[in-house]
């Protein structure tokens, strides 16, 4: 597979900004995925000899890593994200661990994503696990489940997965530190260079009941996450709602106020979150197209 059949029309300026600033730091700082949570993923393609991965809004790229790792006969992973800096981290991350693995990095954003068109007398691509990972709620879920029904294998399995956010987490840090952000930016919660955020409609759970991937299970696995108020801060410049961006000329002094705020919270140095990691697996009714 050598080309596309037409040019992938490009992120818009706003999906390209959203998480460019923090790309470095993402990596870093970002947690990455549960090993129960990688070992379930790799247990809906143990039955392939030759599976392959799409993982759409993939970031630094940990769903593949965390896959190669689980998975050592995965053949082939697409990778797909809106950011040209976030594929350029993926890349450096993904590269040493590939070994006969191929990979695929596609600047594009999910619900226009298509495979690249295969040379005379081979089969097109079509992946056999297509994946979202804190991803789908930045997408257009119908469109992007439509996009998989069109290219996925006959017996893919569609993941949608995550845990929420700093943000989200319901602690009494969080909730302090979620007050400190407001005093800086304001009531709403923000979502970068896209304005104010939206909630999505409805669930992900409605929008694959609506789709062809409406026969879907859901798995739900408890984690413990230790941070330190320096990884917090850290963290935070990985988000949409509390980038260094947003601060302007404010942001150090933010800065030092979230390190005081977050040292007389932790205990021992270290903050808690109790996490819950959800996966909804899902296929097409009857398995097949």
């Amino acid at each position: 597979m050598t080309y596309p059949d037409t040019p992938y029309p490009p992120p818009t300026p706003e999906q390209e900004a959203l998480f460019a600033a923090g790309a470095v730091r993402y990596g870093h700082f970002r947690p990455g995925l549960p090993a129960e949570a990688a070992q379930l993923l790799a247990d809906t393609v143990r039955d392939l000899s030759r599976p392959t991965l799409l993982d759409l809004g993939t970031g630094t790229g940990q769903v593949p890593q965390a896959l190669l790792t689980a998975l050592p006969r995965l053949t082939h992973i697409e990778a797909v994200d809106c950011s040209r800096p976030m594929l350029d981290q993926a890349r450096a991350a993904l590269a040493p661990a590939l070994g006969s693995c191929t990979l695929g990095l596609v600047h594009s954003s999910a619900d226009v994503y298509r495979p690249l068109a295969p040379l005379p007398g081979e089969d097109p691509w079509r992946p056999d696990l297509v994946t979202c990972c804190r991803s789908y709620h930045w997408m257009s879920g119908p469109s992007v489940l439509a996009m998989a029904d069109r290219f996925a294998a006959p017996l893919a399995t569609v993941a949608i997965m995550g845990d929420g956010s700093l943000w989200t987490h319901d602690a009494d840090w969080t909730h302090a530190l979620r007050e400190l952000i407001h005093r800086y930016l304001g009531p709403r919660r923000r979502a970068g260079a896209l304005g104010d955020y939206t909630e999505p409609r409805r669930t992900y759970q409605e929008d694959l009941a609506a789709s062809a991937w409406s026969d879907f299970t859901e798995h739900r696995i408890h984690v413990a996450r230790p941070w330190t108020p320096e990884e917090v801060v850290g963290y935070l410049h990985t988000t949409s709602f509390a980038g260094p961006e947003l601060f302007g000329e404010q942001h150090a002094e933010f800065e030092d106020e979230a390190h005081t705020l977050l040292h007389a919270y932790a205990a021992d140095g270290l903050l808690t979150e109790h996490a819950v990691f959800t996966i909804l697996l899902a296929r097409r009714p009857g398995g097949a197209q």
